[in-house]
């Protein structure tokens, strides 16, 4: 066998034992630790792709390589689950997050998150970012806790509608945009930002990650990551970056 043949196929081996994970945006900081850390323990290659929920389902649903999903909602999940994309016994809701508003480091206020708050006359003529509610779990999150406070239809004309939650708070990060609403994990990993206010517990669903091995994914290496995303070191890695774990 030559040289070159020999190459070829230690290679095709090497993609062949790479996991690829599709994973929420806001968990882009955590995944990539837990992955170095992963590594470290003489674990194979992990490769992510960071988006929006509902971008990535539908690109596994459309037949992207995938081997491990982790959602910012269950809803998304259950959109994989209903059409048989998932491994069902592997499917589990470990972390958590929460909403608060944010405004750029400049600007320090703190804001009552009260019912009826005037938040679109804060708000003026600028912006509110967050993940635009018709698909991405965040604006999802918003629109449940702005509808919940009374101030939905007054502020929902002000929304810069933003494909993923990171897209977001990068408007905030730059000044473009007053306000936003992203969870409590990227406010906390930014450091360009000042979180104004927390919305209140139960002004919104649960924010709840599932994960789950995809259908037919379940190689001895992806069934390693995927365990190791719950392990101990993964957990230290949660709660550091301000997700609850349970």
């Amino acid at each position: 066998m030559s040289a070159a043949i020999v190459l070829a196929c230690a290679a095709a081996t090497a993609a062949a034992q790479d996991v690829t994970v599709f994973a929420a945006a806001s968990l882009t900081n955590v995944f990539e630790d837990i992955a170095k850390a992963y590594r470290a323990k003489a674990g194979g290659a992990v490769k992510f792709s960071f988006a929006a929920s509902s971008t990535l389902a539908r690109q596994i649903e459309s037949g992207a390589s995938a081997d491990i999903f982790a959602s910012a909602d269950e809803e998304w999940m259950n959109y994989l689950a209903d059409r048989k994309l998932i491994e069902p016994a592997t499917r589990s809701s470990r972390l958590g997050n929460a909403l608060v508003l944010i405004t750029p480091a400049s600007d320090q206020r703190t804001v009552d998150l009260r019912p009826g708050v005037d938040l679109a006359g804060m708000i003026g003529n600028g912006k509110l970012a967050t993940g635009d509610p018709a698909h991405v779990p965040v604006g999802r999150y918003a629109q449940q806790a702005l509808t919940k406070l009374g101030v939905w239809d007054a502020v929902a004309p002000k929304i810069a509608r933003t494909d993923n939650v990171r897209a977001a708070l990068l408007l905030v990060e730059r000044g473009e945009a007053p306000f936003g609403i992203v969870y409590a994990t990227d406010a906390a990993a930014s450091g360009k930002v000042n979180i104004a206010g927390a919305f209140p517990a139960g002004s919104y669903a649960l924010v709840s990650y599932p994960f789950a091995i995809l259908a037919k994914r379940g190689r001895p290496e992806v069934k390693s990551f995927f365990e190791f995303l719950y392990g101990p070191e993964a957990q230290a890695v949660y709660r550091k970056a301000g997700f609850s774990f349970k």
